[in-house]
């Protein structure tokens, strides 16, 4: 019957598909796919379909949140808390590409069977999918594209922090802890990630008597020489530069700040988590970075210990970031649902996001990684605290 079933909504799935494509004028192959050696649409087998950047410069990112998928899916299975059901997982390559490739990686995991998504990672891409899995009644609970539009609609849930909830968390922490008062912000305008930050921090810092001396842009076109923008930077006596930006870039002005003997306090957000992992970058000019994150490696809870161990385990020693905490979250925190609802694997995708989206509101609570007493808003946003670390000795070390 679950067979049957499946065949059926593959086969409307592909049609939807290519008159999707056709309508949007989409003319470039899918990702690569994984399947994490597991067989999507098995009897008694509920999908999570998942889509990041495997390849290219956020690739840190899409990998950190696929293995650590793999690995709540596998534990989740192990574990025997759905009895009978299992969980099987398909990822897929959308290179963090806003447009065709995020389409494009969607439509796939449709045709292979999705039941529920987790993702996709990144900003720009879940923006360019919400509305199709809206349209598809599809269950989407993203565990890093931070953008409040994100969740504009009610099928689509967050793990990560909102992008003003970063902005203003940051603010604050900054205030709070007299970390600095004079500060320059390096941002980038052409990202919905970074914009949404530094229109937070910006509001908030003022409140709090902070003083932004200087506000510096850059777009994606033009984001390898920050020479000017490091210029006015230490001209105009900051004490600290906020960088609301991914970790590549951050890298870059990093080490070109060293270049130009400017040593200022550099503090960022979830984006600067995987500096430490930059090809050839020299690692020593991170030492004292702060950034605010849900999850923080050396944390000496049980818990973290158990998935870090597990984690470098299964990944040849690699160090979890917190995009990898927050997708097995994800994955945790969906089979909880499934458990507490009696869902089960020969339901419709439909009939399951319609069970998930009313039970994640209707007082649900999850202790996990990122977070405890964890509960979601109609709104699609989650309820938890920020944890601020420094970089010490070449690792994340948590700060008070």
């Amino acid at each position: 019957m679950k067979m049957l079933k499946k065949l059926l909504t593959l086969s409307l799935a592909a049609a939807m598909a290519g008159t999707c494509l056709a309508s949007c004028g989409n003319t470039s192959e899918g990702g690569s796919s994984d399947n994490a050696g597991s067989s999507a649409g098995g009897e008694n087998t509920i999908v999570i379909g998942g889509s990041g950047p495997l390849t290219g410069s956020a690739a840190q990112y899409g990998v950190g949140v696929k293995n650590a998928v793999e690995l709540a899916v596998k534990d989740v299975n192990d574990s025997g808390m759905l009895g009978d059901t299992k969980l099987s997982v398909i990822f897929e390559d959308d290179e963090a590409d806003a447009a065709d490739k995020a389409v494009n990686a969607y439509n796939t995991l449709k045709d292979k069977g999705m039941d529920i998504m987790v993702g996709t990672v990144t900003t720009g891409s879940c923006l360019a999918v919400v509305d199709y899995t809206k349209q598809d009644s599809y269950f989407q609970l993203t565990p890093s594209a931070s953008a409040q539009d994100v969740i504009r609609n009610d099928n689509c849930f967050q793990v990560c922090f909102t992008d003003p909830n970063q902005g203003r968390a940051s603010a604050d922490y900054i205030a709070d802890n007299g970390v600095a008062k004079k500060i320059a912000v390096i941002y980038d305008s052409s990202d919905a990630y970074s914009s949404g930050i530094f229109n937070t921090f910006k509001e908030e810092a003022s409140a709090k008597g902070l003083e932004i001396v200087t506000e510096q842009s850059f777009t994606k076109d033009s984001k390898t020489d920050f020479s000017a923008q490091i210029s006015a930077a230490k001209n105009a006596g900051a004490e600290l530069v906020f960088l609301p930006i991914y970790y590549q870039e951050a890298s870059l002005i990093l080490s070109q700040s060293a270049s130009a003997d400017y040593k200022p306090i550099f503090f960022g957000c979830d984006g600067l988590d995987g500096i430490l992992s930059v090809e050839n970058f020299d690692t020593s000019l991170a030492e004292g970075v702060m950034l605010l994150t849900p999850f923080a490696a050396d944390a000496a809870d049980e818990a973290t210990q158990k998935f870090v161990t597990a984690y470098k385990e299964a990944y040849g020693g690699e160090i979890p970031n917190q995009f990898a905490a927050d997708a097995y979250d994800c994955v945790q925190i969906i089979a909880s649902l499934i458990k507490q609802e009696g869902i089960t694997a020969d339901m419709s995708h439909e009939d399951m996001c319609a069970k998930l989206t009313a039970a994640i509101t209707g007082g649900f609570s999850y202790d996990g990684l990122t977070g405890t007493g964890m509960t979601w808003s109609a709104d699609g946003a989650v309820s938890k605290n920020p944890k601020a670390v420094v970089i010490k000795d070449g690792s994340y070390s948590a700060l008070q």
